[in-house]
């Protein structure tokens, strides 16, 4: 194929890190399934398991979080018969490419990575050693993110605002690589592909701030109704009488109802709160039954692909070897650049 009708690739990584919640589903896994189904790109997808090791898991966790996480986005409305699916692990041309790129990477960019800025401040902040308890996973992963996008020769890479530097820096290395060696090989230069604000929600977890795992305030995905409603009654909700009228928008069960109802059930919702003779009680069993309705086709279908034997491994070694087939013809370009292993 001509390199004017070459396809578009849309990469996507996602980084294991425990249960999934609702915020999650709403807040990444809805927009990134969205674009992947709307877009003109060749979408793929891969579960960013060794990126995990920096935060030092417990042995068998990523294994676990892998799988999870990977059953969640398939149950989510993943297609792996239209999307490569794949894990990191199962494409060690990666980490080869890893360390060449870390040979053309200035430190000094490393020092601006806004996650080692982060530790860094928080070290100094507590009086600690600038560098106390920051490991080399955790200062070079920039570059293995760069080689993550780079091996996939990824022209667009979907990130929030808080991700763009990721893919800035896996532009700047790329560049780097071919002012050094592109007169016989040259990486894809990647573009960050950042959503207008209107197309994620942050929803509220069950103290009112959001939703999120640091808080420990957040809804699981998969819990049983019994669990689900018992987690939606400890939303937070003010004094308001039975009988007053309420403000809907100040309300963090109505804006998760929101994320999750028919727009007429949201629209009716509003106006009975407004007008009053609704009390916070029967919002909260309103959400839980909402909820469940939505959640228990999902629920089922990650409890299959979670159990042991189920088609998840064969999904995900398929997409493997279609990955590593790609990654092994920019390794090959890449090693005769360099010069090594020809």
């Amino acid at each position: 194929m001509a390199e004017t009708e070459r396809r578009k690739i849309s990469l996507t990584g996602i980084k294991p890190s425990g249960e999934p919640h609702l915020g999650n589903l709403v807040g990444a896994i809805r927009p990134a399934l969205e674009l992947a189904r709307t877009g003109d790109a060749e979408s793929r997808y891969f579960i960013a398991d060794e990126h995990a090791l920096t935060g030092g898991p417990a042995p068998g966790d990523i294994a676990s979080w892998t799988r999870a996480v990977a059953a969640t986005w398939i149950a989510a409305g993943l297609d792996p018969e239209r999307t490569v699916f794949y894990k990191q692990s199962d494409v060690p041309e990666t980490f080869e490419l890893t360390w060449i790129l870390s040979c053309v990477t200035g430190k000094g960019l490393m020092n601006r990575a806004h996650a080692y800025k982060a530790a860094r401040d928080r070290n100094t902040a507590a009086g600690e050693e600038p560098d106390a308890g920051v490991n080399l996973g955790l200062y070079n992963y920039p570059v293995l993110m760069a080689a993550d996008i780079l091996v996939m020769e990824a022209d667009l890479v979907p990130v929030g605002r808080d991700q763009l530097q990721h893919v800035e820096i896996a532009a700047d290395v790329a560049g780097s690589f071919n002012h050094r060696y592109g007169s016989s090989f040259r990486l894809r230069i990647p573009e960050a592909v950042v959503p207008p604000e209107t197309t994620g929600h942050t929803l509220p977890g069950l103290d009112g701030r959001k939703m999120s795992k640091s808080y420990d305030n957040y809804i699981p995905l998969f819990l049983p109704a019994s669990k689900l409603k018992k987690l939606v009654r400890r939303i937070p909700t003010d004094s308001t009488p039975v009988e007053a009228p309420k403000d809907a928008d100040s309300s963090a069960v109505f804006q998760i109802l929101a994320q999750f109802a028919e727009p007429d059930v949201v629209a009716d919702t509003r106006k009975r709160l407004e007008a009053g003779g609704v009390g916070w009680g029967e919002l909260k069993n309103q959400l839980a039954d909402v909820l469940e309705t939505q959640l228990a086709p999902m629920r089922e279908r990650y409890e299959e692909l979670v159990a042991p034997g189920s088609e998840l491994d064969a999904i995900l070694a398929r997409g493997g070897e279609v990955a590593r087939e790609q990654a092994a013809r920019v390794l090959r370009g890449v090693r005769r650049a360099v010069g090594v292993g020809a």
